[in-house]
């Protein structure tokens, strides 16, 4: 993957294989009504009040700060999960056009949940059908099969059959979610892409999306990725939204994986991170030239603060010795904050 000189290396760039970019607004927003004691209540009380206010101005902010984000770290593809209630249509062209304005590769979908009302799934299965059809980069979304009736389930899968696309969902992320592997046993396809994982109790085709940074985060416990790696599945590393720092990411996924199997190698984690290639290929073309050679992944285990110095997408130069070449990066941060106060303001305000 690598080639390097005495101080630096190139390497292709890498791929965030689950993101939600909406989430880059989050930091510093008001504390819930109450301190969630479950992962269900975490969802409740943050992350579906946090969608729920989210505006297209927001959402735009949101995905411009990520990517910026990302493209600093050397991710240079991102597959995103995304979700605003109130602001659905359009949506994914809005977070289409701001990673490319950055230089951002992006393959978007909607998520699809009954959580907002038969209306709010039809108009989720709209926005997912209608970017696509349009010639948007996309997968079918759907939140995760408990807030799914299976008619709605029903009609993600006809979709994406429809529009030859895989189903981007969360698929037993939580304890609430553990009947999910029954419920998709008879649905999932080898082109869905299956978020988490951490109690799924069979398995299923499609690609594992490995997030141990969120998943730690949310106290959910540690899927054991490896199991379904060394049944030939393939596994992806993402974020879940904190950020797409992918060195970082396989970095914590290993010491994960080290915590729960002291024989692990670096380059288990390291296969995970290049699988990604496999979601977004063109990757695989860009380069990322690091701070730090050899880019090996017994060295980078335990070699933080390693960064690009250039970042070149599709054959331009995306990132320089100077930042980011095709947008001002310190007017994408003040947007950032500027629709952030706006956002905080909105969930103060809310019951």
């Amino acid at each position: 993957m690598a080639h390097a000189t005495s101080s630096t290396a190139v390497t292709s760039g890498l791929v965030c294989s689950h993101h939600h970019l909406y989430s880059a607004l989050a930091r510093g927003m008001p504390a819930p009504p109450r301190t969630p004691t479950t992962f269900l209540e975490v969802l409740e009380l943050v992350w579906w009040r946090l969608d729920r206010a989210l505006d297209l101005d927001t959402i735009r902010a949101s995905a411009r700060l990520g990517a910026l984000e990302a493209l600093e770290c050397g991710t240079t593809a991102i597959v995103d999960h995304h979700s605003s209630p109130n602001a659905i249509e359009g949506s994914l062209d809005v977070i289409a056009e701001a990673c490319a304005e950055v230089g951002v590769r992006v393959v978007g979908c909607y998520e699809v949940t009954d959580r907002n009302g038969l209306d709010g799934a039809k108009a989720g299965l709209a926005e997912n059908e209608r970017f696509i059809r349009a010639g948007g980069r996309g997968l079918v979304g759907a939140h995760a099969a408990f807030t799914l009736s299976d008619e709605t389930l029903d009609a993600v899968c006809g979709l994406a059959a429809d529009l030859g696309v895989g189903v981007h969902i969360h698929v037993a992320e939580g304890s609430d979610d553990v009947a999910a592997g029954e419920r998709l046993a008879d649905r999932a396809r080898d082109d869905w892409l299956l978020a988490h994982a951490v109690h799924l109790d069979r398995r299923l085709p499609g690609t594992i999306l490995h997030n141990p940074r969120s998943n730690q985060n949310n106290s959910v416990g540690y899927g054991r990725p490896a199991r379904w790696a060394a049944e030939g599945q393939r596994v992806a590393l993402g974020t879940d939204g904190i950020g797409a720092d992918m060195l970082d990411e396989a970095r914590l996924a290993f010491v994960a994986l080290r915590a729960d199997d002291l024989t692990a190698s670096p380059d288990d984690a390291w296969a995970w991170l290049e699988a990604g290639y496999d979601l977004v290929p063109e990757a695989a073309d860009d380069q990322v030239t690091w701070s730090y050679a050899p880019m090996d992944p017994w060295h980078l285990a335990y070699t933080p603060g390693v960064r690009p110095v250039e970042v070149v997408v599709d054959g331009e130069v995306v990132l320089g010795p100077d930042g980011p070449t095709r947008v001002d990066a310190a007017e994408v941060r003040a947007h950032a904050r500027e629709a952030a106060t706006r956002l905080h303001a909105r969930l103060a305000a809310m019951p």
